[in-house]
């Protein structure tokens, strides 16, 4: 990139455990097809709210799972089984870390 040019301009998302992100907002904030998301959440690795697609609804946890899935997937090849275990063993070392944590600040 010469000094003149400008980067592209990209969209930043903050996210919270409340944010209700639509299908198509994840869809953009992950890169990802609608299609791997409904996987995702015939696996039950993302369980928004919301009955049918056009009415869910999914949290900044779910966005990282999302993206965390979708890396998993692109970069190694791992399926959507696959994916989930992988976001369920993050998840316990995450809470182990914190339970490390605690107990180190007691």
């Amino acid at each position: 990139m010469s000094p003149n040019t400008t980067p592209s301009q990209a969209t930043v998302f903050i996210l919270e455990e409340q944010t209700g992100l639509t299908l198509a907002e994840l869809c953009r904030a992950c890169m990802a097809q609608t299609d791997f998301i409904a996987e995702l959440v015939e696996e039950g690795v993302l369980t928004p709210a919301g009955q049918a697609p056009d009415q869910w609804r999914f949290t900044g946890v779910q966005v990282r799972h999302a993206s965390v899935a979708v890396h998993l997937q692109r970069d190694l090849g791992v399926n959507v089984a696959g994916a989930a275990l992988a976001l369920q063993l993050l998840d316990e070392l995450e809470a182990l870390r914190a339970r490390l944590r605690a107990a180190g600040a007691a």
